[in-house]
């Protein structure tokens, strides 16, 4: 097997860059991951603040305590997520079979993976290839990446992280030994413990590791040492599993004559939400996010009214439920009227994903009376502002202070969902009076 792995190192920091106005990139050591009083970690530095000793996964704290001149950066996980996305949808057109994480928390967001076996009759020899997907990848990864091609998932992944941004570094077939044989040992495992007792056994290089038994490395590394063993001899230790693709279910309707009415726009769009709901129920699937795009008619319109408007949200909770699709999206219309008559709607279901299952009760009627108000809230927080209604989530229950015990929450944020416990809701006056 041949797998190409295309990497772009502090991905998150160069995509925050390409998000901010020209000319607006803050000056100085930047730390990426939100404010220093926050309980984040820190999910990405530039170089001056790295050579003042912050590193990724450190708590903001340490890392203000470390750099306090620094500019502290609060993340976009949704546009990194639709980031990476995008490059994986581009990265298909490619290959058939492709890896990565899209979590910017994960270690190896940036590291985008692809089987190029039998190929090359479509795109190229494999420089050509590799060359074609760094193009194409560019604009969605805010620069080109360093793409390695090799045998095995950890020969490919440090050929991609010594080659020189937007080249590529190819490993001979069966010539991952000899490629990996001069490099440190330490790069052979994550375990910062195993890789002290390489340098005290005097296991500086791959292959004086390869040159041991395995039985030996067993014996002094546990099942750790039978495993950089085998990525020093060049053998694969974790196969490749290709992702799977998010499922987008997409469905539109011409409106004539267009209306400008949302009650009518309502009736087009409950028809479409109920075929699309049908056809995931029926695959037992659900959708996480929701898509309504209107072509606009614009004969009579004002000048400069644009030619669609778009309204996008992210459901409390994977559904297939037709109509608490149908209000939520129809809630998200509300707060932005259509400035012209609708010609045509389209309604798009993405995050396709197994439905997860729920045991009822035998003698509790109100078994989901939490998942409902999840969807009350997130309406709730459409129609009067999200920054207008808040739940209430427990974050240290330990904490000696009872003020940090818990921390008020966005209700339309998924960022930990299933971790944090929500116990309350607090709504401006004028909302509170609107909830009676």
């Amino acid at each position: 097997m041949r797998l190409l792995h295309c990497y772009r190192p502090h991905l998150l920091l160069d995509l925050a860059r390409q998000r901010r106005p020209s000319g607006s990139w803050p000056v100085g050591p930047i730390v990426l991951g939100g404010q220093p009083w926050t309980a984040g970690t820190v999910l990405d530095a530039d170089p001056a603040a790295r050579a003042l000793g912050v590193r990724r996964g450190m708590p903001l704290g340490s890392a203000h305590r470390l750099a306090p001149e620094a500019t502290f950066l609060d993340p976009d996980p949704a546009a990194d997520r639709a980031a990476v996305e995008a490059a994986f949808e581009a990265l298909a057109t490619f290959s058939p079979a492709i890896a990565g994480s899209d979590d910017p928390g994960d270690q190896a967001f940036g590291l985008l993976e692809a089987q190029a076996d039998g190929l090359e009759g479509l795109w190229g020899p494999e420089p050509v290839l590799a060359a074609r997907i760094a193009a194409a990848l560019a604009a969605p990864l805010a620069g080109a990446p360093r793409t390695g091609i090799a045998g095995t998932r950890f020969a490919a992944t440090i050929a991609a992280a010594a080659a020189a941004p937007g080249t590529l570094l190819a490993v001979p077939p069966a010539g991952e030994a000899a490629f990996l044989g001069p490099l440190p040992a330490s790069l052979l495992t994550p375990d910062a413990e195993i890789r002290a007792r390489l340098r005290r056994f005097g296991l500086r290089r791959v292959d004086q590791v390869a040159g041991l038994a395995a039985s030996a490395l067993v014996a002094r590394f546990g099942e750790e040492g039978a495993r950089i063993g085998a990525r020093a001899r060049g053998e694969e230790t974790d196969p490749f599993r290709p992702r799977r693709a998010p499922e987008r279910l997409l469905l539109g309707l011409p409106i004539d004559p267009p209306v400008g009415e949302l009650e009518a726009v309502r009736f087009v769009l409950r028809r479409l939400a109920t075929a699309l709901a049908a056809n995931l129920a029926a695959r037992g699937l659900a959708a996480a996010r929701g898509r309504v795009r209107l072509e606009l008619d614009l004969a009579f319109a004002r000048a400069g009214t644009p030619a669609e408007v778009v309204a996008e949200t992210r459901f409390p909770e994977p559904t297939a439920d037709a109509e608490a699709i149908e209000r939520l999206l129809l809630a998200r219309l509300e707060r932005t009227p259509p400035p012209a008559p609708v010609a045509r709607l389209e309604l798009e279901l993405a995050g396709a994903e197994a439905a997860a299952g729920q045991q009822l009760p035998l003698f509790v009627p109100q078994a989901l009376r939490g998942a409902r108000l999840q969807w009350q809230l997130a309406r709730l927080a459409l129609t009067y502002g999200e920054d207008r209604i808040r739940r209430v989530a427990i974050t240290d229950p330990e904490a000696p202070l009872a003020e940090r015990r818990w921390a008020w929450r966005p209700v339309t944020d998924p960022a930990g969902a299933g971790q944090e416990t929500a116990t309350g809701v607090r709504a401006a006056p004028g909302v509170a009076r609107a909830l009676r």
